[in-house]
């Protein structure tokens, strides 16, 4: 079951009356278009719980909208949205309930938000969540590429961390509707008063608690946009009348007599209602919703803007940015007018269309060089150098197991592109918990920075001594290349922890796969107090000028220090 219920203000601000929601709900069609909005973000969001593919007839899991009676919406459907009216409570009949039982989750949607979320994670967190109702809110800080700041309990930075992945976090419970809450099917019945759902999200909670029932509230990343503000409206609107359907509806909309939409210069995305009247030399720019019974008189400029129905707009007057309501709001001088625009809106609200490697990651064509044939070259590459290196893999994984006790091979979580963690292959060289005293011994570091390096560490093997100056222990991450987790050349493998303390260039590192090899290992002098700035300069150096030429020359350098050593062990 999907539900999307529209609420009484309660609170309403100074800004909005508490009826800019009502005022949209009940005026056509600009009530098309902002039900038409709601009942899809809400499907997307039952969608996240549905398994793949059932939800490409749709009409069965589209979603009912509940408005207040007192509002005087028509029960019925508006382009495709069924409306229903309740007046305290939302009743459930019972054919609703039969229906719900048969689901894994019912969705209440808080009709006062239009959210998006990342839905294959929404999914992942319900399906494996122990709880019989969840509360969800979308927060867009949780989405990748923003900054996180962790405070103390008495309020001190402790820290921060890059999200590269959207993520969610558990929280306290909200003390009015969430964005969605989730109700499993089977136990819906016993969180209902009378067959209704209760008129306050505490009483929801409370029956939780009476019934035994487990609840839990969660922040997922994504983003809302608040209906009872103008931002929210406009947002909502400019992106409904940029989908086809929309489109489709203004191109046969019939809304306007043809002749008097002629005499009118129609800009962008422009949905017209019914006996809309257009005197000569009228513009209208997009997005604009122009409501039933309008009229708009010779002259007149109307940019951006939500014209309410039975509205009067008089000659050589301009609207811009705003949302005029009704008829009784009439125009007192020649610039923006509206009971809910006093000024401009300069930032609109707006769905956050954000990925991974979006803005803050260097991107390359698909056919480039970086873009494709590098990925080609080292699915080559790394094939070529595990089967020369399978004959005597076994006899070093036998020299490791056999010298010291623990695993032969050592996994280090390792940001790669795009910040994703994988696990980095390495032989093991070091004994059993070396990374649990790496602090202790820090203050005898060879370099500065975040990274960590001593002469003659008492934690390395002699087994992995060896292993170490031939590079031999390395030759485990050409599995991670064949995976697509790394590359042959690129910047060096590092942890969140270093990646952290280095916000200002990690982003340009993290752009393309970390590699086995790169311009800062073949380049690096190991100077007192310049390897880290030698890093930082070298990685984001090769990330700029990344190309075929360059890899071929770090990959020569690179096999003349490996013969290099390896004489020199002998």
């Amino acid at each position: 079951m999907n539900l999307v219920i529209i609420r009484e203000n309660e609170k309403p601000s100074a800004s909005n009356g508490g009826g800019l929601l009502r005022f949209c709900v009940s005026s056509e069609p600009l009530a098309g278009i902002v039900l038409g909005g709601l009942s899809r973000s809400s499907l997307r969001v039952y969608g996240s719980i549905t398994p793949r593919g059932r939800l490409a007839g749709a009409e069965a899991a589209r979603p009912i909208c509940a408005v207040p009676g007192s509002w005087g919406v028509t029960p019925g459907k508006i382009q495709s949205v069924e409306i229903v009216s309740y007046e305290k409570k939302t009743p459930l009949d019972s054919a609703a309930l039969y229906k719900a039982g048969s689901d894994p989750w019912c969705v209440i949607t808080n009709g006062r938000f239009a959210t998006q979320f990342n839905d294959e994670l929404l999914g992942k967190i319900l399906a494996g969540i122990n709880a019989d109702v969840v509360a969800v809110n979308a927060e867009s800080e949780l989405r990748a590429a923003h900054e996180k700041v962790r405070l103390t309990v008495q309020g001190n930075v402790a820290g921060f961390r890059r999200l590269y992945n959207d993520s969610a976090e558990p929280v306290s419970f909200p003390v009015d509707w969430p964005h969605h809450l989730f109700i499993r099917g089977c136990i819906l019945e016993r969180c209902l008063d009378e067959g209704a759902l209760p008129e306050s999200f505490a009483a929801v909670l409370e029956k939780c608690r009476s019934n035994d029932l487990k609840a839990r509230s969660i922040k997922v990343a994504g983003s809302s946009l608040d209906l009872d503000t103008e931002e929210g409206i406009f947002a909502l609107c400019e992106a409904e009348l940029s989908l086809s359907t929309a489109r489709s509806c203004m191109q046969s909309a019939g809304n306007a007599d043809d002749s008097q939409r002629q005499k009118a210069r129609l800009i962008g995305e422009v949905l017209l209602g019914k006996n809309v009247r257009i005197d000569s030399d009228v513009i209208i720019v997009g997005p604009s919703i122009v409501c039933d019974n309008v009229r708009i008189e010779r002259g007149a400029v109307i940019d951006s803007s939500i014209i309410g129905p039975e509205v009067r707009i008089g000659q050589d007057q301009v609207v811009r940015n705003s949302v005029v309501a009704g008829p009784h709001y009439r125009i007192e001088d020649k610039t923006t007018f509206g009971k809910y625009a006093s000024k401009p809106i300069h930032n609109r609200g707006r769905f956050e269309r954000r990925s991974p490697g979006d803005e803050v990651f260097r991107k390359w064509s698909m056919f480039s060089y970086a873009g494709c044939f590098k990925r080609i070259v080292d699915i080559v590459f790394s094939i070529i150098v595990l089967i020369l290196f399978a004959p005597i893999m076994p006899f070093v994984a036998l020299a490791v197991k056999l010298t010291s006790p623990g695993p032969v091979f050592y996994k280090d979580k390792r940001q790669g592109r795009y910040g994703v963690a994988f696990n980095c292959l390495k032989f093991r060289t070091m004994s059993i918990g070396s990374d649990r005293i790496q602090e202790k011994l820090r203050i005898v570091s060879r370099v500065d920075g975040p990274q960590f390096k001593m002469e003659d560490d008492p934690r390395i093997t002699k087994v992995g001594k060896f292993l170490r100056d031939t590079y031999i222990d390395e030759i485990p991450q050409f599995f991670n290349v064949l995976w697509g987790q790394m590359s042959v050349v690129g910047p060096r493998p590092s942890p969140e922890s270093e990646n952290t303390l280095c916000p200002s260039w990690r982003d340009a590192r993290l752009s393309v796969r970390p590699g086995i090899t790169g311009l800062w290992q073949v380049r690096r002098t190991r100077k007192s107090g310049q390897d880290f700035q030698e890093w930082i300069y070298y990685d984001t150096r090769y990330v700029r000028h990344l190309s075929l030429r360059i890899d071929c020359e770090i990959c020569r350098q690179t096999i003349k220090k490996m013969i290099k050593s390896f004489i020199e062990q002998f």
